[in-house]
């Protein structure tokens, strides 16, 4: 806490800058919301808000239509009700400077210079999208916390942290459980990393699977499972299958046939109602698991990058995938930068090029959502494009990635 408190003191202008600003866009939102046809405030959360007020009466939740997710969020926003509507956005906007906080402090332990952590850190506490989606009251800002403080913890070798944090990150939300793992594979024991270059056999692939029968394995595997199941039992004990529903299995077998950047959106649309539908959605899920299975025995030695390009990979496969998700590797791109040998001008045209792509399917999805056109075959060929765009990219972040010394020592170990 008291490292956490001089890094702050250290770049109180930049801190406090990013957090006046997030500010100012909560006050002017709720002058536009009171003046405006056109809201700031995401509906969203107005979902949260209505979630909380049903909590502060007795009852669930999930009386408040469309709300899918974890009743602890409900919970966390009843001072929404009780002291300020206001409050789950100051919430999350806490939550988001605490990103960059946090950013700054796993970019230290790499040992990169107090400029250079400081250069990279702005790069989320200044920048656009975090800063808009969390005044605007989205709470993609609490997993982003909660995934970083969990590299953070991992980073510092504190695995009873990194675990209660993780445990919390899947109970929040289910995605971080694609983690699991190449934080397995981080903590197996090093005699193991440092035989697999000598070949497999009968005696190695006993000797893998051993590696992972040790303490601190186990010891994050009983915290971690540990902080999700007592949740989960709470909720469950409290609102019953509804909870599980809701929380989990819905978005395991969501088929949102909604315009969306999902490569597999305008086949679950066309197939909507057919009794192969469901199965059309679970095999969408297929190269999503080869890919994340190679991306974890790759690069698992080193655990933020092999994180962001979990996330990336689970979101650019998804068979829903909105703005929103790019957060969920946006927050962990800031770790990845300072070991990219791409130029200035490479950075920004991967840049444009990805913004480009999503121009490009906005303006079908204008049309279809504001002028009534039918513009689905469109927005489905922007989806696959922009699909190749973030493989594009994604192929030439591992061209242009050098692993940190420490970490590229461990994997040649």
């Amino acid at each position: 806490m008291e490292r956490f408190k001089s890094v702050f003191t250290e770049n109180r202008f930049l801190f406090a800058a990013s957090l006046v600003v997030r500010l100012a866009l909560v006050a002017y939102g709720d002058f536009q919301d009171r003046t405006m046809v056109v809201k700031y405030t995401d509906i969203d959360y107005h979902v949260f808000t209505d979630a909380a007020r049903f909590v502060t009466k007795g009852q669930s939740p999930y009386n408040r239509s469309t709300y899918r997710y974890t009743p602890l969020l409900a919970w966390m926003l009843t001072p929404n009700v009780y002291i300020h509507v206001v409050f789950g956005k100051i919430l999350f906007i806490v939550c988001d400077v605490l990103s960059g906080l946090i950013i700054y402090h796993i970019l230290q332990q790499r040992r990169l210079s107090s400029e250079t952590a400081r250069q990279v850190c702005s790069l989320w506490l200044l920048n656009p999208l975090p800063i808009g989606v969390s005044s605007r009251g989205n709470a993609e800002s609490i997993m982003a916390a909660l995934v970083l403080g969990t590299v953070l913890c991992m980073e510092c070798r504190r695995l009873i942290g990194a675990a209660v944090l993780y445990g919390l990150s899947v109970h929040m939300k289910i995605y971080p459980i694609t983690y699991a793992l190449p934080i397995a594979l981080t903590l197996r024991t090093a005699q193991t990393r440092t035989k697999e270059t000598h070949g497999w056999s009968w005696r190695t692939f006993i000797g893998f699977i051993g590696s992972f029968l040790n303490r601190e394995l186990l010891q994050f595997a009983i915290v971690a499972g540990g902080v999700f199941c007592v949740l989960a039992a709470l909720f469950y004990h409290m609102y019953g299958w509804e909870f599980l529903h809701e929380t989990y299995f819905y978005h395991l077998t969501r088929r949102d046939v909604k315009h969306n950047f999902s490569p597999y959106f305008y086949m679950l649309y066309l197939t909507a109602g057919s009794r192969w539908n469901l199965l059309l959605g679970l095999a969408a899920f297929l190269p999503q698991l080869f890919l994340l299975l190679v991306i974890s025995w790759a690069f698992h030695p080193d655990l933020a990058f092999c994180c962001f390009l979990h996330t990336a990979i689970f979101v650019s496969f998804n068979k829903v995938c909105t703005s929103q998700y790019f957060l969920w590797y946006l927050c962990l791109l800031p770790l990845v930068i300072p070991y990219l040998s791409l130029s200035v001008k490479q950075g920004l045209g991967l840049l444009v090029l990805w913004f480009a792509g999503q121009g490009l399917w906005l303006g079908p999805a204008y049309f279809l959502e504001f002028e009534g056109y039918n513009t689905f075959l469109l927005i489905w060929l922007a989806g696959l494009l922009f699909l190749v765009i973030n493989c594009f990219i994604l192929v030439q972040i591992l061209d242009h990635y050098k692993p940190p010394h420490t970490l590229q020592r461990v994997k040649n170990e």
